[in-house]
């Protein structure tokens, strides 16, 4: 019974977490109701099932996989050229699945060659506590808006919907908090049917459509035609790619902490799996997905730190993409809800952030890159998209994230002061 509630609450944080992206993805590129479904479908069947495959040949933590934030903000920005006319969204799309796949070839060539380790002496504290607390505030403002019910039903306000998703949120950080251990260790789960059932009965959730093709089916390679090459789009991807390694190495990190696993992270085979699942990813139209870090705070809250629970709920994420009534009743659930529910849980990242940061503080040098890195970081992220429009395709998804530009900087000061200081109890000391 233990691990049926523990593999629930696994299976609907997997899904919580992935079904915003290909919902908001296919409403970007002007995609039919029916085609979101399938797009619904494609993602849920393949974060299951690289979910697994990292889980028993990868990093092999209870890490799941999600739609990558930086492929997310890199399909928007396309959807946002197609919708100019500049480019047609069919041919926009195929260009992606390229990248993707180029991304993937990347990842399996770097980890052939064992260059994930050169990679992983990067993260060393000050730049995971430096990513960890982009990341959250980053978040902070979809987080924010989710919760207000803007983009939901209207582009504006909803009162109705703040009220409900508020309660929602104290709702599950009362649950974490409290004293009985299978409340706050099913918080999640608990707190995301209350909030489904509070908007039920306030009448602020969307219409239910459930007007499916087929009741079975599997997903379907290449449903956006042959991937197709596109040099800017192709750049951009390469790049995304990089940065997309310091995510698998940060969450993985905090991940195996979190967990206390004494077993050190093979980070070339994670690499090396993470290339599988970008060719996978491509190969069935969807997202890219990577380790989301957001979990180290899902495993702090609710104390699970099983591996088992979580290859339970990724199976059942992966057979779930087999029903397409199925994939359209859970994409019924209220966005607001997500993101209340899981508000307590990325929150808490800052504070693995700032534990991560003790370890750097006693050297002034150390103190200065935090502070350039984070103010870079959070400027970047107040630059209106449309200033930065005329710069190249590559550019403009760089500046675009202030997690990106951040982290980029975080890792060029502290290699250079390293270098510079050339002494090896700095090193030590970062």
């Amino acid at each position: 019974m233990k691990h049926f509630f523990s593999s629930t609450q696994w299976t609907f944080f997997i899904l919580a977490n992935i079904v915003v992206i290909p919902i908001s993805i296919g409403f970007a590129f002007g995609l039919s109701q029916m085609e979101i479904t399938y797009l619904l479908q494609r993602t849920f069947f393949v974060v299951g099932f690289t979910s697994l495959l990292q889980g028993f040949f990868g990093h092999k933590l209870p890490l799941n996989e999600s739609p990558a934030g930086l492929w997310w903000s890199v399909f928007l920005i396309y959807a946002g050229f197609a919708a100019t006319g500049a480019k047609s969204a069919d041919i926009v799309l195929r260009s992606l699945e390229m990248g993707i796949l180029m991304s993937g070839i990347l990842f399996l060539l770097l980890s052939t060659f064992k260059l994930m380790d050169q990679i992983k002496k990067l993260f060393t504290p000050l730049v995971t506590g430096t990513y960890l607390i982009l990341l959250v505030s980053q978040l902070s403002g979809p987080f924010m808006k989710g919760i207000f019910g803007i983009g939901y039903l209207s582009k504006s306000f909803d009162g109705a919907v703040a009220v409900c998703a508020i309660i929602t949120l104290i709702f599950s950080v009362v649950l974490a908090k409290s004293r009985f251990k299978f409340l706050s260790s099913y918080s999640v789960l608990i707190s995301l049917a209350f909030g489904w059932i509070l908007f039920a009965i306030v009448g602020v959730t969307k219409p239910l459509s459930l007007e499916v093709n087929e009741w079975i089916s599997f997903a379907k390679p290449f449903e956006w035609g042959t991937p197709v090459f596109d040099i800017g789009i192709m750049l951009t991807s390469l790049f995304t790619s990089f940065l997309l390694l310091t995510n698998l190495v940060a969450s993985a990190d905090v991940v195996a902490k979190v967990t206390e696993r004494k077993e050190k992270v093979n980070y070339n085979r994670a690499g090396f799996v993470m290339g599988i699942n970008h060719i996978i990813a491509s190969c069935f139209s969807t997202v890219g997905a990577v380790p989301i870090a957001g979990v180290a705070g899902f495993i702090s809250t609710t104390k699970i730190k099983e591996k088992l629970p979580f290859l339970i709920g990724s199976t059942v994420i992966m057979v779930m993409s087999f029903f397409p009534i199925i994939m359209a009743f859970f994409a019924s659930i209220p966005v607001p809800v997500g993101y209340a529910t899981l508000f307590l849980s990325i929150s808490s990242l800052i504070g693995i952030g700032l534990r991560e940061y003790t370890h750097i503080f006693k050297k002034e040098h150390a103190v200065s890159i935090a502070c350039l890195s984070l103010m870079a970081g959070f400027g970047t992220m107040f630059i209106p998209a449309e200033a930065l429009a005329g710069l190249p395709d590559g550019l403009t998804s760089i500046l675009n994230n202030g997690l990106i530009v951040g982290i980029f900087i975080c890792i060029l000061l502290e290699q250079t002061l390293r270098e510079k200081q050339g002494s090896p109890s700095v090193e030590k000391s970062l």
